[in-house]
């Protein structure tokens, strides 16, 4: 199972702008650091602006915040703001003999579906900008100074 693009924008925007809290950004800066088209991003922010998750000031001091706790805000929050998970409560293909329980494959691919939902819930923005790594989140890795490369 995968999510959306959109979903995948959600997520990139949030996490930028958790890291940086201070003022309200611009879709123009936060798309050239979260490579998102400009166009795209301004309206995956005004979804997560209708959720509750960022706030928007119009103007040109204005942009676009975090308003969310980012040890408070689940990943599954962001994702379901813009492009739901899809769980399988019927039969997709509409077959009488299937009324009321779903088939093999059906069951197992909801059972994913409801294993990704259960993953991002357990998981907030503030774990993925903490969790230790080699590729820091967002942004391009800057080798200590003092050395040099070979």
């Amino acid at each position: 199972m995968t999510i959306s693009q959109t979903a995948e924008y959600a997520l990139r925007a949030v996490l930028w702008l958790s890291e940086h809290p201070d003022a309200p950004m611009g879709t123009k800066e936060i798309s050239k650091s979260v490579k998102i088209p400009p166009g795209y991003l301004a309206k995956v922010l005004q979804t997560l602006a209708r959720a509750g998750i960022v706030s928007s000031a119009p103007g040109r001091s204005g942009g676009f915040r975090l308003v969310k706790d980012p040890a408070r805000l689940s990943v599954l929050e962001v994702v379901n703001a813009v492009d739901p998970v899809q769980r399988i409560h019927t039969c997709p293909l509409h077959l009488e003999s299937h009324s009321g329980r779903l088939c093999p494959m059906h069951a197992h691919l909801d059972k994913a579906a409801a294993d990704m939902e259960k993953a991002f819930a357990g998981t907030t923005v503030a774990d993925l900008l903490g969790e230790e790594t080699t590729s820091p989140s967002l942004r391009e890795y800057v080798p200590p100074s003092g050395g040099s490369k070979a």
